[in-house]
């Protein structure tokens, strides 16, 4: 079949399992998104203190501490005072978490970049753009490196004044001020200069939470493979396509599980399937049944020339 022009994307699924169904996962992660924020914003406006703090550090119910990952990285390289047992058990508790459920479950169903890269690439694709600039997707992981020395040259949490999540949730609560700028800009290079250019070849805090949850238990599946259409859908969605072809077509004898720490659980392939290929489970069992997956050539070509 041919590779479905991206005026029709979606319609398929829509026509098999009904508008609900077929953005039941995007539903769901903005409403996991909004909800989110709106319970950082219940106890400054109603003074309801179910999370007290931010996403880079928080505490639930006055009780259980939060420490972003990338955050608590820092202190530890700049040598930063404070580094308490709360501190260490915040960061240890983010850490497990995400990596039983996938450590970029955070990039996809938390982050509030999330929102404005998902609005560019949709808009993307309705306004016709397919230029894109070519960065390495290991770039994230200098980056991620950068943050480290960074902290590690100045004794500071210097990353997050930059940070863009940290600061869109500092926008929400208190204005953004400039930081209107770093949103925007991320908005028109994401549209203008690079296809999933910030979340899926820059951002460090994304290289940080892949490595986290490589080895995660709740995974992507593709046991419907069998009934692939070559449609090509899946891969026009997909922030990470690069993590489809061993769980979707098995070339080299792959099960049906997508197991790479880069996929963001974000369902997007779920969602516009009309064939029902994919769906979430876990990381066992994942063997190759008889007559499961065909040859990966033609997505291979379209990995390569996008």
């Amino acid at each position: 079949m041919a590779t479905t022009p991206l005026k029709d994307l979606g319609k398929s699924a829509i026509a098999e399992k009904g508008w609900l169904k077929a953005h039941q996962w995007q539903l769901l992660r903005r409403f996991s998104q909004i909800g989110i924020f709106v319970l950082f914003l219940l106890g400054p406006l109603a003074g309801v203190w179910l999370i007290n703090g931010n996403l880079a550090n928080s505490t639930v119910l006055g009780t259980v501490p939060l420490l972003d990952p990338i955050v608590f990285l820092q202190m530890l390289a700049g040598g930063i005072s404070g580094i308490t047992l709360t501190a260490v058990l915040g960061a240890l508790i983010v850490t497990v978490f995400y990596a039983l459920i996938g450590g970029r479950v955070f990039c996809s169903w938390v982050c509030p970049m999330n929102m404005v890269t998902d609005f560019a690439r949709m808009l993307r694709r309705r306004l016709g753009l397919k230029g894109s600039a070519k960065i390495k997707a290991d770039t994230r992981l200098w980056m991620l490196a950068a943050v480290v020395l960074t902290a590690l040259a100045t004794g500071t949490l210097a990353y997050e004044l930059v940070n863009p999540v940290a600061i869109f949730h500092r926008g929400i609560l208190f204005g953004f001020g400039f930081g209107w700028a770093v949103v925007v800009g991320i908005f028109l290079f994401d549209l203008l200069v690079m296809k999933d250019g910030w979340c899926g070849h820059i951002c460090p805090m994304g290289a940080l939470y892949s490595q986290i949850g490589r080895m995660s238990v709740v995974r992507v599946r593709a046991d419907g493979r069998a009934s692939c259409d070559d449609c090509m859908e899946c891969y026009e969605v997909c922030p990470e396509k690069q993590v489809i072809p061993p769980a979707l077509k098995s070339a080299r004898g792959e099960g049906p599980v997508i197991l790479s720490g880069d996929c963001t659980n974000c369902g997007a392939c779920i969602d516009v399937c009309g064939q029902e290929v994919f769906s979430f489970g876990l990381r066992m069992p994942n063997q190759v049944k008889p007559g499961r997956g065909k040859p990966a050539r033609k997505q291979d070509k379209i990995l390569k020339a996008a």
